[in-house]
């Protein structure tokens, strides 16, 4: 087996565990018992007792094995990578599709995409199942799936969906109670933004994931959960297209970050007509920028 398998690593480490607790010359359980501390077959024990006695940690004369010193921090390995999250298999996905340049129609193996994202084959199964709600992928009638692509007439679609989902949104955040939670997390909104505002000129690649939180505030205000199905591919599509284009990305982000203390405004005054209209004006400069960064990313 790979020495760089997860099991493999963190019995290896669960090794070094039990040689802590015994004295140099002691003798080590049988490969059995050992397999049963491991919680792992013994044939990941064997592969474990190799890389020991490579290490000069165990001696090892034909069933007898015993430590010969006690383990180093230098003699553990580096546990095993955490799987990403769903949103992060997400980003991930939609970076190699965009920067790889993965053209629409490109057949997906599962085994490869489970190797590139380090997830089993099963989570990209359930993960392309839930991306072909959205229309980014199809199952393939002989099996597998097969890309869609993002393209100008997805984007366009997705803008309009966006904007009837968040005009309601807005429409119903505008008549909340005083007491509703959503006011106290639209101040702390506000607070960054205007603290981030004061340092735009450094600080302006913040901007996508506070375009991220404010817009998701906005959408969890409606409890709709069909808007909370689709408002899922909507953030991930517009959040992800401030990092695949960075052209004028200052002005684009201060602009955007102005628009949104327009709404919060108009929002805190309880005016509903405005804040509908700053929201309209917002979404449709996203819309411009979305398309634009998708023109600039065909080109490119």
């Amino acid at each position: 087996m790979s020495r760089t398998d997860e099991r493999f690593r963190a019995a290896h480490n669960r090794f070094l565990d039990l040689c802590a607790t015994l004295t140099p010359g002691a003798p080590l359980p049988s490969e059995l018992g050992m397999a049963g501390a491991l919680g792992v077959s013994r044939t990941v024990v064997r592969a474990v007792l190799e890389r020991a006695r490579g290490l000069g940690l165990i001696a090892w004369e034909g069933r007898a094995k015993r430590v010969i010193r006690a383990p180093l921090p230098a003699d553990r390995l580096e546990p095993p990578r955490k799987p990403p999250s769903p949103p992060e298999l997400e980003r991930q996905f939609l970076d190699w599709v965009l920067r790889c340049d993965v053209a629409p129609g490109t057949v997906l193996n599962v085994a490869d995409l489970a190797r590139r994202f380090q997830v089993t084959p099963h989570v990209v199964q359930e993960f392309l199942a839930a991306l072909g709600r959205f229309g980014l992928v199809e199952r393939r009638a002989r099996g597998g799936w097969r890309l869609l692509g993002f393209t100008l007439e997805y984007a366009l679609e997705l803008c309009e969906f966006r904007m009837m989902l968040e005009l309601n949104a807005v429409a119903h955040a505008a008549t909340l109670p005083e007491a509703h939670p959503f006011w106290a997390e639209l101040s702390a909104l506000e607070a960054r933004h205007i603290a981030l505002a004061a340092q735009m000129e450094t600080r302006f690649h913040d901007f996508s994931l506070l375009d991220e939180a404010f817009h998701r505030a906005l959408a969890g205000t409606v409890q709709n959960r069909f808007a909370a199905e689709f408002q899922k591919v909507i953030a991930l599509i517009f959040h992800y297209h401030f990092q695949w284009d960075k052209s004028d990305e200052r002005a684009r982000n201060t602009a955007a970050l102005t628009e949104h203390l327009g709404l919060i405004a108009a929002l805190k005054a309880r005016d509903r007509a405005g804040a509908l209209k700053a929201a309209e004006e917002h979404l449709a400069t996203a819309k411009q920028t979305l398309l634009q960064s998708l023109r600039g990313h065909a080109k490119g």
